[in-house]
């Protein structure tokens, strides 16, 4: 191959040539690159010959048909001068250098080897997976102000590339379209009712789900992304769902969901569908792919399976006390909610008001065997007491998420103590939750007190 400049002659046209005979004869592959785009650089694939990659004057193209045709890179790509070229073989990685002292690396490449011209023709693919890494990620560079540069890495995990032909369209999307023909061929355009509007309104917007399988086909892991045409990555964070309450003002489809302890390595399997109006259509049967565990851990766990066990564990753990934890909360809302609305009631005093009182203090004596008590400015001021519940937790967690060694003593330990603390304040909760503030709504209610959360409003 080769590619020159002719912009000493005011000829900015690409020059793109190819020889099959060691440079006895030449042929154009210029194809349809743009007529005042010069080419300054060339690079050929190791694996497939016939995909071949150039640097132009204003941005970089590929060809999977040794230089039929071309098609451009503009994905955050800019249209800038393309000098340089090179391609790193072991992760399939394109590397360019831009006239304006810029680097893009093109992430994996080797979906493009798949592609041919029956792709646009089919409704959805999945390229083959790469091997997924498992480590722990290191923090942000830190103190070093501006002496080093930091550009983002490719995202950690298994990188899914998946080709989606069309994407579903909103009742909305479908109406403004008919809306316009109607308008173009100078038609009445109907009025939408408000109940139509409102639909649209509340319409959830369609999205893909994609479901990882171990090797003995369970789910660990649903994720969500909003479906894009062409060719687009979804990567997982090979971890296993994240146990924890999700919080949300409105339902989101595509609200970002963070995963909980690290999958054991082996071979999983992922498969990809598309959720519409509550109907599941599965896009990509499932693919199977390796989760492999970097060999780079100074001290290194003999037992991998043991130690994801008891992440689970925990994990199964910090659930049940963080739910545990915001219910309490929740009822000392609501019995705080009933005091100040049964105040005013006639005859509250003598038995409603003093019931309340003695749930909220128990309530409280509650949350502080989870949290302890609040220092003003550091818990070193605060006499001993009992370590809370959630600090040993938290302890846990903190010295097990990052972490591929074997467990520890003091882990076994922590674990060990919340496992036999925890159980009997959940049951004061149960308790509550149960009984005294069943009684407490039905107090209300024979005083025909205004509603308040966790009442059935009553009319007669």
């Amino acid at each position: 191959f080769a590619s020159f400049r002719n912009l000493l002659r005011d000829d900015f046209k690409p020059y793109l040539l190819k020889s099959n005979d060691k440079g006895k004869t030449w042929t154009s592959i210029s194809s349809n690159l743009p007529e005042n785009g010069s080419v300054h650089t060339i690079e050929q694939d190791f694996v497939k010959a016939d995909l071949l990659f150039v640097g132009t004057e204003f941005g970089a193209f590929f060809s999977i048909n040794g230089g039929q045709s071309w098609v451009q890179f503009e994905s955050e790509l800019p249209s800038v001068a393309v000098f340089d070229l090179a391609i790193q073989k072991r992760e399939s990685d394109l590397v360019l250098a831009t006239f304006g002292r810029g680097f893009y690396i093109l992430d994996n490449y080797a979906p493009l080897r798949e592609l041919t011209g029956e792709l646009p023709k089919v409704n959805s693919h999945l390229f083959n997976i790469k091997d997924a890494l498992l480590y722990i990620q290191t923090g942000k560079k830190y103190g070093q102000g501006a002496s080093y540069f930091l550009a983002p890495n490719p995202e950690f995990g298994a990188t899914f590339s998946f080709y989606l032909k069309e994407t579903p369209k909103s009742k909305k999307a479908i109406r403004q379209e008919a809306e316009k023909k109607l308008f173009k061929d100078g038609k009445p355009i109907p009025q939408p009712s408000l109940k139509e509007l409102d639909d649209e309104n509340n319409e959830v917007p369609a999205y893909l789900l994609i479901t990882i399988h171990d090797g003995q086909g369970d789910v660990i892991r649903t994720m969500t992304k909003k479906p894009s045409k062409g060719i687009q990555r979804i990567s997982w964070d090979l971890c296993y769902d994240n146990p924890r309450i999700q919080k949300a003002e409105k339902f989101d489809p595509f609200a970002k969901r963070n995963g909980s302890v690290f999958a054991l390595p082996g071979t999983y399997t992922v498969e990809i569908s598309m959720v519409q109006n509550g109907q599941i259509t599965q896009f990509a049967k499932p693919a199977n792919f390796n989760v492999k565990a970097l060999n780079n851990t100074t001290l290194p766990s003999q037992n991998r399976e043991e130690m994801v066990v008891f992440h689970k564990e925990i994990s199964r753990l910090a659930k049940a006390m963080t739910g545990a934890i915001q219910f309490t909360e929740d009822l000392r809302e609501e019995v705080i909610n009933m005091k100040q609305t049964a105040i005013a009631l006639p005859i509250s005093h003598d038995r409603l008001l003093p019931l309340l009182s003695d749930i909220q203090k128990e309530l409280n004596e509650i949350l502080v065997t989870f949290n302890g008590y609040e220092a003003k400015a550091s818990t070193e001021e605060l006499p001993p007491v009992d370590m809370p519940l959630y600090s040993r937790l938290s302890e846990l967690i903190d010295t097990q998420i990052s972490s591929t060694s074997d467990i520890t003593a003091t882990s076994t330990m922590l674990f060990n103590i919340l496992k036999e603390e925890f159980p009997p304040v959940l049951d004061r909760i149960k308790v509550i939750a149960q009984a005294r503030i069943v009684e407490a709504r039905k107090l209300m209610d024979e005083k025909s007190a205004p509603y308040t959360s966790g009442r059935i409003p009553v009319w007669k």
